[in-house]
């Protein structure tokens, strides 16, 4: 007789339901497999000795989920052309993982490269240069001179000199002395720091930049001396100032006197009265200039910039750029006679976060002593109103440290254009632009490196992963430089065949979506909008693409939004929504009006009609593919993150019986709550009251400002919803508090709806820990298969 089983039956984890436990097994091995693909962060080129080619250094990310951290390694290949429609490239065997570096930056001839290594608590950054075979030197910076180095991509700035002798950067300036306590009371100057008995008080709180910035010192700018490994700060700015993306300024062998030209930061609220620092990540609209400052000397010529200093000659930092509220990411033409730098003042005069930078140039001194009076030309102005294909103005993610064209005068760059990411070319002498592109591509293209006059660069789409792409030029037609892009072939950007297959089963098209003539709405906001629509395809016919081949009905549609509301989505690869594809879900990517890679005058109608007019344009997007025969109005799903999910939330209020089920990711549910609670408190004023939002701010709302907040708020239709909705929290979230979510659920709750609630106890606004980003997409995809089949 069989003896019964004393083993205990195996128990569903919290939060899973017995009847999901094998849906939950399945996605987690398909998202598995979209995850563990590497990505490119970075690539420099370096001029090979024969001079056929290049070697390309890769610096690739890929996730580590079980240590919950992001893995990053180098790998090299040479690169050569071999004819006009093949380039050969020879990888290195093995990556190198690159374990604890932080900023890994070669130096200008490639000969030389500085990893910085950030240690947490107390720990001594650590300073590494490496030549071609081996360790060079190497130095550990106490928390004296300075703390942990910026590698943020925004305050961050790692420049080496001409002379490959000296590093400016920036680092968190020395923690300030904090009180000290001991059985006797305070303590006295000189008491041993290990006292018995004693311990450190907190000492005075400082304001931060919020978001991402949290415990962090002011950055400020540090040179270091490779041959005396001495650091030094740099001296002669302004104590208001935050200081960042630092380069050196050309000059001559004999000169003694060598500049730093930096962006500068001042801790100014919107009515500039008050020295509060508010939320910088993801936001163009504060204040800042371009600076030029002395460097500190070399060891060797220390006592001559002593008697400097003695007789009154150095000098303090000099404002560049004193008829411009913007100025960032600085970069010199090749010859050193011009300057050439971004704005954001649309951004800074309007208040929205973000909107269309101009592009500048300034004349640098010949004898290269700076002065405040140059004259700032326009190379590339905004763009108010984009004409149906033309250039819609300059929307730059980032600046490559060395974009230049061997011509001297042309540089290159990434900039949005409408729903893709595209390279453009733009003389800063004759003023031309060329989008340098595929013309007949809708995918997004990534510049890593200007190779000499060849380009180094990715593109992907929504169906295509990553491609690594090689720019040649090719002819002269109609005066215009034409462009060839070669494949080149890489051992990394590889999915299983599994993934490949779902993937060949996609296509996507950039949809043109009618917005219809209004008297009230300049030419700029009537022109259509765009979405991205990514679908399943029958793999025998092809057609029609969204139907799904076993049953022969409509594949349930995934409304997805993205945040801001002044950013984009893009025609690029994301792993994340290739998995909720490959899942059985058609995508709609909506690019609403105030988007960016619209046009600025699109773009500044939202502001002040957030909660209406974008909610309109979501909808209109709904029924057109509706209409269309694209979508099965009673199998839709909604999904977005922060302003994403303002708007997720105001649908399933505002239209309640158009969604099966929703999902959010830190949203934005009640303005009034978050006005008191947010590092961007500006944000809710100008996105409430529009323009005239800046003369509103104030850290006390008044009673009817926080009526009006609230009545723009998915709050206010909380009554009416009735779809199943998932929240993904990030309890450090700065942005969108935590309480912002959890209150709009708990009201929720309160009703009878239903609901899902997922924190993450040390996730920011972004939620991208490898194992909270993987936990969300899961959750996500089990979430909408239970309600949208």
């Amino acid at each position: 007789m069989q003896m019964p089983s004393t083993a205990s039956p195996k128990k569903t984890p919290p939060g899973v339901e017995e009847t999901s436990v094998e849906e939950y097994a399945s996605q987690v091995k398909l998202l598995k497999e979209f995850t563990d693909i590497p990505s490119i962060d970075r690539a420099w080129t370096i001029k090979s000795g024969d001079g056929d080619g290049s070697w390309a250094m890769f610096s690739i990310g890929q996730p580590n989920l079980v240590e919950n951290r992001k893995r990053t390694f180098m790998l090299s290949s040479y690169i050569s052309k071999k004819t006009d429609s093949s380039v050969s490239s020879h990888w290195s065997p093995f990556p190198i993982e690159m374990s604890g570096a932080s900023a890994i930056i070669p130096s200008p001839s490639g000969s030389k490269l500085l990893v910085v290594r950030n240690k947490e608590n107390d720990s001594p950054t650590i300073l590494e240069i490496w030549g071609p075979s081996q360790l060079e030197k190497e130095w550990q910076i106490p928390r004296t001179v300075h703390g942990s180095v910026y590698t943020d991509a925004w305050f961050e700035g790692i420049s080496w000199n001409q002379e490959e002798n000296m590093i400016a950067y920036v680092a968190e300036e020395a923690s300030r002395p904090r009180p000290t306590f001991n059985h006797l009371g305070f303590k006295i100057d000189g008491a041993s720091e290990k006292e018995c008995g004693s311990w450190k008080g907190q000492g005075d709180w400082e304001e931060d930049w919020g978001e991402t910035y949290p415990g962090k010192q002011k950055p400020a700018l540090f040179v270091l001396d490779i041959n005396s490994g001495k650091a030094q700060v740099v001296k002669g700015i302004d104590e208001s100032l935050s200081a960042g993306q630092v380069v050196w300024a050309p000059y001559s062998s004999d000169s003694p006197e060598k500049y730093l030209i930096f962006v500068g930061w001042t801790p100014e609220n919107a009515r500039e009265r008050s020295s509060r620092k508010l939320g910088i990540k993801y936001c163009n609209n504060r204040p800042c200039a371009l600076y030029a400052v002395q460097a500190p000397a070399q060891e060797s010529t220390s006592n001559e910039s002593e008697n400097a200093n003695a007789t009154g000659c150095a000098i303090t930092a000099i404002k560049l750029t004193d008829r411009l509220n913007s100025a960032f990411f600085p970069r010199f033409s090749p010859d050193g006679k011009y300057l050439v730098f971004l704005s954001a003042k649309s951004a800074v005069d309007s208040g929205a976060h973000s909107a269309t930078n101009s592009l500048h140039r300034m004349d640098w001194p010949a004898d290269g002593k700076p002065c405040s009076s140059g004259n700032v030309i326009d190379v590339v102005p905004v763009v108010m109103c984009a004409e149906d294909g033309c250039f819609p103005g300059l929307y730059c993610p980032f600046f490559l440290n060395d974009p230049w064209l061997p011509d001297g005068h042309t540089m290159v760059l990434c900039s949005y254009w409408g729903s893709r990411q595209v390279i453009l070319s733009v003389d800063i002498l004759s003023y031309k632009l060329s989008n340098i592109t595929p013309a007949d591509s809708n995918h997004s293209w990534n510049v890593l490196a200007v190779d000499g006059g060849k380009i180094l660069a990715v593109c992907s789409s929504p169906i295509d992963p990553p491609q690594i792409k090689y720019g040649c030029p090719a002819d002269h037609s109609g005066g215009t430089l034409s462009w060839n892009w070669l494949d080149i072939s890489s051992p990394f950007l590889q999915h299983s065949e599994k993934v490949r297959n779902m993937l060949s089963m996609h296509q996507f098209s950039i949809m043109k979506i009618p917005i219809g003539n209004s008297d009230t709405l300049p030419k700029g906001a009537q022109l259509p909008m765009e979405a991205i629509f990514v679908s399943s395809s029958n793999s025998q016919s092809k057609e029609p693409f969204q139907v799904n081949q076993k049953s022969g009905s409509l594949n349930p549609l995934i409304v997805v939004i993205h945040g801001g509301p002044h950013s984009v989505s893009l025609t690029s690869y994301s792993k994340s929504l290739a998995f909720l594809a490959s899942l059985g879900f058609n995508l709609l990517i909506v690019n609403y009006r105030g988007s960016l890679g619209f046009g600025e005058e699109a773009l500044q109608t939202l502001p002040g009609k957030i909660g209406s007019q974008d909610v309109g344009d979501v909808l209109k997007a709904i029924d057109h593919v509706i209409e269309t025969k694209l979508a099965d109005p009673s199998k839709i799903a909604v999904l977005g993150g922060s302003h994403g999910g303002f708007l997720t939330t105001h649908l399933i209020g505002q239209a309640p019986e158009r969604f099966a089920v929703a999902a959010v990711r830190n949203p934005v549910c009640n303005l009034s709550l978050m006005v008191g609670t947010t590092d961007i408190p500006d944000w809710c004023y100008v996105e409430t009251y529009g323009k005239d939002g800046k003369d509103h701010f104030t850290e006390a709302p008044s009673v009817d400002q926080l009526g009006d907040m609230y009545s723009k708020s998915p709050i206010s239709h909380i009554s009416k919803v009735k779809t199943p909705i998932l929240f993904l929290l990030g309890a450090q979230d700065l942005r969108v508090p935590v309480s912002n979510g959890l209150q709009y659920a708990r009201a929720l709750k309160e009703r009878g709806a239903e609901v899902k609630v997922i924190v993450f106890p040390k996730d920011i606004h972004s939620i991208d820990r490898p194992q909270s980003d993987f936990e969300s997409f899961v959750n996500i995809g089990v979430w909408f298969k239970k309600f949208c089949r």
